[in-house]
């Protein structure tokens, strides 16, 4: 654990925890690029002289988590200290602050192990705001003037594409009816795909049980991991598609895999079982691949989607303008937090392409609900072709897990975002101090690296 404190009137403390989950032990979570992922997040708790806490999190698959923790540290100066009202009535030049750091800024700029530190930081400041503000954050961005909300981003290397005043009036345009979509929201909530079905190292009918059990719980929409042998997949995907039905969608997720021509190559095999789309086929940098996939995929009607691991609002630009991207597949923690994860849905609703969260991991889909309710209410308007990521692992570690009827998310009612756990998780699975941890390491399971 790591803390720092200064008497102050706003934000006095900053600590951070190294959580982790031993989800490798039953391959939750495997695919062709990740055989043996721990599902775990560096946790981040801001107080304020009031008592009020922020948390926040960025995502990692295990032993990451040490080089994020001390990332977090290293900004921890430009944030402790500061007044929260001052922050909430400038947050995009706290945002700037962050990333723009002399020294640290070398290390990006905007991208890699800091700006996932920056995600945790400044997810945390937002859970701060809308615990003051009493609303679930998606109720804060929602009841936010355009003004205001465009305020918080930074425009910077995206205004070629898009301008603070034409995401002003794209906001302004969507006030009408913005009522009736959330009482809609409220009555029906949001649609899921569910990829717990279907993981790379799940046997035959795992998969079959899994399936069955998703569709009783309400769910349409189906995802499954490939890439790392085609007559497996195929295999699988005939299991799966024979399960879940004809008329239910089936995408699939190559996890970066594949060079450009396998890529196109194996989903021309894979075609027949009417695929929704292909997620991350290549390189989640490589836009003209992207691009190429997407151009040979169009007549078999599989779209490309990604963004999981796209590392800005820029490199988003150039998926989105360039049509590479068919879906867009933002992440609360990989970009530098919510205030470029609205920049990007503000593209992506300039260039028509359905916002698609990447869920999963651990408190990935408490986070993405929230984006995906305010892109339908305030910006999109539209349901066509938008589903939010699900996956149903540790969601019990939450104090409000994220609530799933009918194979739709409901949205949160609590103040915040969704992401403080409880006292006995963060206890039990802080590493390596942690009860469950120190069985495992006692047990040969696991070992320290030091």
């Amino acid at each position: 654990m790591f803390t720092s404190k200064i008497m102050g009137d706003c934000i006095k403390s900053l600590t951070v925890r190294d959580l982790r989950f031993p989800t490798s032990l039953n391959k939750d979570g495997s695919d062709a690029m990740n055989k043996n992922p721990d599902y775990s997040c560096p946790y981040l708790i801001l107080e304020t002289e009031s008592g009020l806490t922020g948390h926040g999190i960025t995502f990692t698959l295990g032993r990451g988590n040490n080089i994020v923790c001390e990332a977090i540290k290293l900004l921890s100066h430009l944030v402790i200290g500061q007044d929260t009202s001052v922050i909430f009535e400038d947050f995009g030049s706290f945002w700037r602050s962050l990333t723009s750091e002399d020294q640290i800024r070398w290390l990006g700029p905007e991208k890699g192990v800091m700006h996932m530190a920056v995600a945790a930081i400044v997810n945390a400041v937002w859970d701060l705001w809308a615990k003051k503000e009493k609303k679930p954050l998606w109720k804060l961005l929602v009841d936010m003037e355009p003004e205001k909300l465009v305020s918080t981003i930074d425009f910077r290397h995206i205004k070629d594409c898009l301008t603070e005043e034409e995401a002003v009036d794209m906001l302004r345009n969507m006030k009408s009816g913005k009522e009736q979509r959330e009482q809609d929201m409220r009555k029906t909530g949001f649609p899921a795909y569910t990829t717990s079905c279907a993981w790379l190292g799940y046997s035959e009918e795992k998969i079959v049980r899994l399936c069955r059990e998703a569709q009783a719980q309400g769910f349409t929409r189906f995802k499954m991991k490939v890439g790392a042998d085609l007559e497996d997949d195929k295999r699988r995907a005939s299991v799966l598609r024979q399960t879940m039905g004809q008329d239910h969608l089936l995408m699939v997720d190559a996890n970066q895999k594949w060079e450009v021509p396998q890529a196109i190559a194996w989903m021309k095999e894979m075609a027949p079982f009417r695929l929704t789309w292909i997620e991350e086929p290549t390189s989640p940098d490589d836009v003209l691949g992207h691009l190429e996939i997407a151009k040979a995929l169009k007549p078999l009607g599989i779209g490309v989607a990604t963004g999981e691991q796209c590392q800005n609002r820029i490199m988003f630009k150039q998926f989105l303008k360039s049509g590479a991207m068919q879906y867009c597949q933002i992440d609360c923690c990989r970009m530098g937090g919510i205030n470029e994860v609205l920049a990007v849905i503000l593209l992506a609703r300039k260039y028509n392409v359905p916002v698609c969260p990447h869920g999963g991991g651990v408190g990935l889909c408490e986070y993405i609900q929230h984006m995906s309710l305010f892109d339908y209410i305030a910006v999109s308007g539209c349901l066509e072709n938008r589903m939010i990521e699900y996956t149903d692992h540790l969601h019990e570690h939450f104090l409000h897990p994220c609530i799933i009827k009918n194979g739709c998310y409901m949205p949160p009612e609590e103040p915040g975002f969704s992401i403080d756990m409880t006292d006995a998780s963060l206890a039990d699975y802080e590493w390596p101090s942690g009860k469950v941890w120190q069985k495992l390491i006692s047990d040969g399971l696991y070992k320290v690296y030091e």
